[in-house]
């Protein structure tokens, strides 16, 4: 059991309280969710003249692509934040499909627990972290 005065997200997972390797706060998960989104809306709207279904497969794409391959989503990278697996290693091709397809059903991703990791980080046993 964590004392309430040193608890902290990352705190269960014997992570920092700041800095890198810390859990990405939600601030910065939002910019990244809408600068990938809005990669997605450009390039939904050069290709398909903004098509709804066509900016949710682009998004997706983008996530299933950039995770493993680049540590984590355009948005992610600019803001300094990496998708890890837990417990280390490379995150795989199973893991960000499985987190993308969540993320993208928006409910698990926006249910949290105590370490501010969402239902899809959970699912897919990924830690989205600074730095």
């Amino acid at each position: 059991m964590t004392d309430p005065a040193n608890d902290y997200p990352g705190v269960r997972l014997g992570l920092p309280s700041e800095g890198p390797r810390s859990i990405a706060r939600v601030g910065r998960r939002l910019a990244a969710l809408v600068i990938d989104w809005g990669a997605a809306v450009i390039i939904s709207m050069a290709f398909f003249r903004y098509d709804a279904m066509a900016t949710l497969l682009i998004f997706a794409a983008v996530q299933v692509v950039f995770i493993p391959t680049a540590g984590g989503s355009p948005g992610h990278r600019i803001l300094g934040l990496r998708v890890v697996r837990q417990g280390g290693g490379w995150v795989g091709l199973w893991r960000p499909l499985v987190r993308t397809l969540l993320l993208i059903l928006v409910i698990p991703a926006v249910i949290w627990d105590a370490d501010q990791r969402g239902l899809h980080d959970k699912a897919a046993g990924t830690l989205l972290l600074r730095g």
